[in-house]
């Protein structure tokens, strides 16, 4: 039971990372342009999903929250202070989505919300991997690091790498779902974000060699674990031919091929720890009686609800936009 619960946990972790990721980039490269037109055609290219995708982050927390209780506890008291910037970002963003057409006079400070929101919610997504990366200072099961405890160089390095790999997967969906300039200013825009993010990889790895992270030495101990960075190698391989060649429908699975390869990278690497290298999955779970319990609700019927709804929703509004002059 164990075991389902972690890899619903990994599910809808990556799912969110991937389905809300690219909004909150579509969100950020909204700074970009100032023309009307293009914003409307950017916020119509989203507008169907976003809340929908931003779902799968409550599906994590309750997962988190009932079925490894102990982590939840944990992390909710070392990232209580990121988690709260992270989620007043969220809902200001959401709130902008909708106040901004209903005004003339006042949209620039609803534009502007709403590409704040998307940078704080992604910057700190990042900052919460790098710091659980580095290791947060936890003694005898709780917290002992302060208010500020969470934050460093690397997690911040961190943070701004989650805001590029998020930019060029909006930027890649802008390709997939957009026609005229919009389209054209993501082709232009795919290579300076994918140079960026390789450019991050490659300082986060010196940085983790040079400080002699524990997680380097899960990567010599499994060697199977670079089967992960080859694969994020080809795709950006197929990524750069398919952005020199202008076929629109390949750039934004590559790049979820990548962060797929991220994704599995550190869940491998920190495996069987759910807060490397402190608390193991054994360690966390509920008893079976409480994970046997939330199977029948959340196991049996939500998550397979939700996840038929974000299907039947990207099928329902698959297909290229249109920009609206009005509303998205």
């Amino acid at each position: 039971m164990i075991a389902f619960w972690v890899t619903l946990l990994a599910i809808s972790i990556l799912l969110y990372v991937l389905l809300d990721g690219f909004d909150l980039g579509v969100g950020m490269l909204f700074g970009l342009t100032r023309n009307e037109n293009n914003r409307n055609t950017m916020m119509a290219a989203v507008a169907p999903i976003w809340d929908g995708n931003e779902t799968w982050l409550v599906v994590t927390g309750v997962i988190l929250w009932g079925a490894f209780p102990t982590a939840y506890s944990i992390l909710l008291s070392s990232l209580y202070l990121p988690l709260l910037v992270m989620l007043a970002g969220l809902i200001l963003r959401g709130v902008a989505f909708e106040f901004r057409n209903k005004t003339e006079r006042m949209r620039w400070l609803w534009d502007s919300s709403f590409i704040l929101g998307s940078f704080a919610a992604s910057f700190i997504q990042g900052l919460t991997v790098g710091a659980l990366v580095e290791g947060l200072p936890i003694v005898n099961g709780q917290y002992a690091g302060g208010d500020f405890g969470w934050f460093s160089p690397f997690a911040a390095l961190c943070g701004l790498g989650l805001c590029i790999g998020y930019g060029l997967l909006g930027a890649c969906w802008l390709i997939k779902k957009c026609e005229g300039e919009v389209r054209e200013r993501a082709y232009r825009l795919v290579p300076y974000l994918a140079v960026a993010l390789l450019m991050f990889l490659a300082a986060v790895f010196a940085y983790a060699l040079a400080e002699n992270l524990r997680v380097i030495g899960r990567w010599l101990e499994r060697p199977y674990l670079f089967v992960f960075p080859v694969i994020g190698a080809l795709s950006v391989f197929v990524l750069a031919f398919s952005v020199r060649f202008r076929h629109d429908d390949v750039p934004f699975p590559m790049v979820i091929l990548i962060f797929v390869a991220a994704f599995g990278t550190l869940a491998a690497s920190f495996w069987p720890y759910i807060i490397p290298f402190t608390l193991t999955i054994e360690d966390a779970a509920a008893p079976q009686s409480t994970l046997a319990f939330m199977f029948w609700g959340e196991g049996l019927f939500i998550f397979p609800i939700l996840l038929l709804y974000a299907v039947i929703n990207f099928t329902v509004f698959r297909g290229k936009v249109q920009s609206f002059a009005e509303h998205y």
